[in-house]
């Protein structure tokens, strides 16, 4: 979740960069994945892919993490609660809600 890492994990050849809080329940007042992807992007400089894991809740978070650099976002949650709600067909309306909004 640093410029400091990832400039680390590109000296050492890695293809790309997920920046992930793990959903704040391994690490007590950890930054949110959001507030850390900015200053991940600017380090690496383009040289790797920077995704990001974490706190995508609906489109706006999604369109958050693009304007800040990231190649793409990965949606956790939604998808469970889809699943809850209606199965595969719930997964489906919720990806439509996400972008949509």
């Amino acid at each position: 979740l640093t410029a400091e890492d990832a400039l680390l994990a590109v000296q050492y050849g890695v293809d790309g960069i997920m920046v992930s809080n793990h959903g704040g329940r391994q690490l007590d007042g950890v930054l949110a994945s959001i507030d850390a992807l900015g200053e991940v992007v600017e380090a690496v400089k383009g040289r790797v892919e920077v995704y990001l894991d974490g706190g995508v809740r609906q489109g706006t978070d999604v369109l958050k993490a693009l304007a800040l650099g990231a190649k793409a976002v990965f949606i956790g949650r939604p998808v469970i609660w889809g699943l809850a709600y209606q199965g595969r067909a719930g997964v489906g309306e919720g990806f439509k809600m996400i972008k949509e909004e």
